[in-house]
């Protein structure tokens, strides 16, 4: 009984000591973002402004990662005709080398890069005291606002990724104002 009574005390006390991890603020104008190509070519986030993007921070050793990648084609392949873009980023160190197996492995119809997980987790706001878990996703609309964002252990990759995928999409193809949440803090 008398342990009982300490934990309120001991959870409060450590809400005071240890810092909130900060929620990123969505919806948000997505940054300027620029994903680096095979070749020395650059594919920035801007050039498809106007239209509704997904995009995947990915490590092509993650098997989760490569699973949403397939969902991911399947749905871009669905979803083309209207304006969807789904972009990939690789962001494991030497992404640059794993890219030109993982491609030829996962036949994605949509662009795969890479930069540095530093670049992604600013670009999404991620808490730094937090480790990331993978794959990491936006969801931005055609106004250039990031609308939602998940991580690999939130909810929406349970085993109904396919059909929080399609809800997500089917909200970016609406017209309409970005919705106002805010996610990250757990």
């Amino acid at each position: 009984m008398a342990i009982s009574r300490w934990i309120p005390a001991a959870a409060a006390l450590l809400s005071v000591l240890l810092p909130a991890a900060p929620a990123a603020d969505l919806a948000r104008k997505a940054p300027d973002y620029t994903i680096n190509l095979a070749g020395g070519k650059t594919l920035p986030l801007s050039q498809y402004k106007g239209h509704p993007v997904v995009l995947a921070f990915i490590l092509t050793y993650c098997s989760h990662c490569q699973a949403t990648v397939g969902v991911l084609s399947k749905l871009q392949n669905e979803y083309a005709p209207r304006g969807l873009e789904v972009l990939a980023s690789a962001i494991e160190p030497d992404a640059q080398a794993a890219l030109p197996n993982f491609v030829r492995n996962f036949s994605p119809p949509f662009p795969v890069g890479y930069n540095t997980g530093a670049s992604a987790l600013e670009f999404l706001q991620h808490p730094v005291a937090k480790i990331p878990m993978m794959p990491l996703l936006a969801f931005i609309d055609k106004q250039g606002d990031i609308r939602a964002q998940y991580e690999g252990d939130d909810p929406f990759f349970n085993e109904q990724v396919e059909r929080n995928l399609r809800k997500e999409i089917e909200a970016l193809l609406k017209d309409g104002p970005p919705v106002k949440k805010k996610t990250g803090s757990r």
